[in-house]
């Protein structure tokens, strides 16, 4: 008989000195995978996040708010500690937890924890095993190291605002940050990632190692297509609104009801959607029978397709589209998206118990592993919810020891 199934990373301790999105984002998703994460927070205050409000899930003990919506989205899973490491006797506590942890992640300004004896150099001396995770705007290194580094910004100067948004020549044109915060997203899964390579070099050598991550590099590294189609061609691309600028056609139409996205990613699709709007000849006529033609006459064969989408609803059309196989999608709200059958059969949506909101929701990591647990059923914590179990468990703690931690403010 197997045993029952654990995280993949059930052997693995991160001590999250994080807070907001990037870091917290990458402890989450390794605390999903099953690694027990700490969370270390300010005494009273805690992440900067928790007041990111409203939204507030309620506190159905004690009325009021419990933890903003915000928060709740990027620490399922974790442990939060409350010490106070501007002082001498919290640095103590977290340099010791860190001896007993595989991983520290942080996104402090450069250089700031090494006033508090808690950086890679500090740390990793009384534990060379260490995987240290450092998160900044700009990266260790570099003219702009010392630069604070938000998202919104780090969209603008890493090139995804150049080419989100629709051209300044249409109404309501200009440059536009993603709806979420991508950059941070993106930075938080590349920490993972980089993460768990350093754990593996360190299962094969028992050497730990630093790792220097830049939201702005982050950025650059994920403009993809668009970063080489400037690097081959020279020409920086422009903003296309909803068009893709090396598919056509790839971008919303408008119907009688509404718009939908079309997705034609090939010659044969496009085949099936000419057939499907009885003009047959476009898909042997020179301007439009091949993909490269069709984004070199974008600008004429996209009109005459439109002319045919605002004939009927778009559920006429996604239908229609659906039955001759050619990629095709709603435009959904979020109330949509959470209600489709699709989203719902895969269970991305999931209530965890919350010690003061009774429950919240939470969105499930997408990773479904054939053996391996994912996630942890454990929500949000409440602030400084494990203080003193964590460090009685790892530090063996008196109660007397933490009763005067707390009476003078430590923790």
């Amino acid at each position: 008989m197997m045993d029952q199934p654990t995280g993949a990373l059930s052997h693995v301790r991160v001590l999250d000195l994080s807070r907001v999105l990037a870091g917290p984002w990458s402890s989450q998703v390794l605390a999903d995978l099953g690694a027990e994460v700490i969370k270390i927070e300010r005494p009273e205050t805690g992440d900067d996040t928790r007041a990111w409000g409203p939204p507030y899930a309620p506190d159905a003990k004690h009325g009021g708010p419990a933890e903003s919506a915000y928060f709740l989205s990027a620490n399922r899973g974790k442990s939060s500690v409350t010490i106070d490491i501007t002082r001498t006797e919290g640095q103590a506590l977290v340099r010791e937890l860190a001896t007993h942890c595989d991983v520290v992640i942080e996104n402090f300004k450069v250089g700031g924890l090494r006033k508090y004896g808690l950086d890679y150099d500090s740390l990793s001396t009384s534990n060379p095993a260490l995987v240290y995770c450092s998160i900044t705007g700009f990266g260790q290194t570099g003219p702009y190291a010392h630069r604070p580094g938000y998202d919104f910004m780090i969209q603008a100067m890493g090139g995804l605002m150049s080419v989100t948004g629709e051209p300044d020549a249409v109404p309501g044109g200009g440059p536009q940050k993603v709806g979420v915060a991508l950059a941070d997203i993106l930075t938080g899964l590349y920490a993972t990632i980089g993460i768990l390579g350093a754990l593996t070099h360190r299962d094969r050598t028992g050497q730990g190692q630093y790792i220097d991550l830049a939201l702005l590099d982050v950025q650059v590294a994920c403009l993809a297509n668009q970063a080489m189609n400037y690097l081959i061609s020279g020409q920086p691309p422009g903003r296309l609104g909803n068009a893709h600028p090396n598919i056509v056609p790839y971008q919303t139409f408008a119907a009688t009801d509404g718009h939908f996205i079309l997705a034609v990613g090939n010659d044969a699709q496009f085949e099936r959607l000419c057939g499907l709007l009885g003009e047959h000849g476009w898909a042997r006529d020179p301007r439009f029978s091949s993909n490269s033609e069709r984004v070199e006459q974008r600008a004429e064969l996209v009109p005459l397709l439109q002319k045919h989408f605002e004939r009927h609803p778009v559920d006429r059309w996604l239908a229609d589209l659906e039955r001759i196989d050619v990629p095709c999608g709603p435009i959904n709200t979020l109330d949509r998206v959470f209600a489709d059958p699709q989203v719902q059969h895969r269970g991305m949506r999931l209530n965890l118990p919350h010690c003061l909101a009774g429950s919240v929701p939470q969105v499930a990591n997408p990773l479904n592993m054939s053996y391996s647990k994912v996630g942890s059923g454990k929500a949000p914590p409440a602030l400084g919810e494990d203080t003193e179990s964590v460090l009685a468990r790892l530090l063996d703690l008196s109660p007397d020891r933490l009763r005067m931690l707390h009476e003078t403010g430590i923790i």
